[in-house]
């Protein structure tokens, strides 16, 4: 079983609350002082809260650029839901947190994404009244649109789960295992299947997405890279993650020069921009075989559901950018429960 979503990694530092005292601000909102969350009541989330916490996420991109890793924690937190349970929350899996405790944070799955929630230690502390489940979210949303993705409508006010989601394996694979299947029997419902596209439907029907749904957010590979020693899929460097070669100078959505930690395989050349290249780059047969084209990914273009989706967002970047952003405010809120029930708006 191979497994493989956006991938980031760099040198980890653990930084306390006062390493983003100055963000700049984030969406727009204004910076919010750390003195303004010392007196900050851990019982309720304020729309002046959650302005600091995203102020303070915003810093942390800046220094690390870490935002593929980011997408990949708050997916794999959401991507555990099952809609078919009927023990209710937390226990049919979801947006609520529970990513950070083990086992779960130790499935294969999530190799590499205990360092994103050291990163985010320091959110929580500061704004104690925010829930991990809203961090993890409100960092990939930040993530996509600081990397010129869309802005997405997000929502607020999760509450956490105290306990780890135990079943491992309701996340997609990329590649078939050793018996040439994808997916396997041991999460919530069998994934198994023979073909990628069967797989991929297994797994994110399960969630509530359509085919739409399934093809716009495979498009955020876009955004990232996969890691051998992590998901066993792609090379340990390639010219365009080695941090040496030309073609390895990576640029932020701002055309600024982005320092990144060398290694791993990209699906695009400029992995830290978020844009329609993934679906450019797939369907083209002289693409540079240094960048990942996994069986998951050739699906989208080889199955005659998943085409249409595939060749629209290939040759319109604002159709994708309009899927894209409800498939992913869709998952950050699968299974949530959220307090107010309508929620709160950054």
């Amino acid at each position: 079983m191979k497994i493989a979503l956006v991938v980031f990694t760099f040198g980890f530092q653990v930084f306390s609350a006062s390493a983003f005292a100055q963000p700049r601000g984030a969406l727009g909102v204004p910076k919010t002082p750390l003195a303004a969350a010392d007196s900050e009541s851990a019982e309720c989330t304020t729309v002046e809260s959650l302005q600091g916490a995203a102020s303070m996420i915003d810093g942390i991109l800046e220094q690390t650029n870490a935002g593929p890793l980011f997408v990949r924690l708050a997916w794999h937190d959401a991507g555990t839901f099952d809609k078919d349970l009927t023990s209710g929350w937390p226990k049919h899996g979801g947006a609520n947190g529970s990513i950070r405790f083990e086992p779960e944070l130790n499935h294969g799955a999530n190799a590499g994404l205990s360092g994103a929630v050291k990163l985010l230690e320091p959110v929580k502390e500061a704004y104690p009244s925010v829930s991990y489940a809203d961090i993890f979210q409100m960092a990939s949303a930040l993530s996509i649109e600081r990397a010129g993705g869309p802005k997405i409508d997000m929502k607020y006010g999760r509450v956490d789960a105290e306990k780890a989601f135990e079943p491992e394996g309701n996340l997609p694979d990329a590649e078939a295992g050793d018996d040439g299947n994808f997916g396997g029997d041991s999460g919530t419902v069998s994934t198994k299947d023979t073909s990628p596209d069967g797989h991929l439907r297994k797994v994110f029907y399960r969630m509530g997405f359509d085919d739409e749904g399934i093809v716009a957010l495979s498009g955020a590979h876009t955004f990232g890279r996969a890691y051998k020693d992590r998901s066993g899929l792609g090379k340990e460097k390639t010219k365009f993650t080695d941090g040496k070669s030309e073609s390895s100078k990576q640029r932020l959505a701002d055309g600024s020069e982005a320092q990144y930690r060398p290694g791993g395989s990209s699906w695009t050349d400029q992995w830290l921009v978020f844009d329609n290249s993934y679906f450019k780059i797939l369907d083209d047969a002289g693409a540079d075989g240094e960048l990942l084209k996994l069986s998951s990914d050739k699906s989208v273009f080889a199955d005659e559901g998943f085409r249409p989706f595939a060749v629209k967002y290939r040759d319109d970047q604002d159709a994708f950018f309009e899927a894209y952003a409800r498939a992913h405010k869709m998952l950050s809120e699968l299974g949530a429960k959220f307090e107010p029930d309508e929620g709160l708006s950054s």
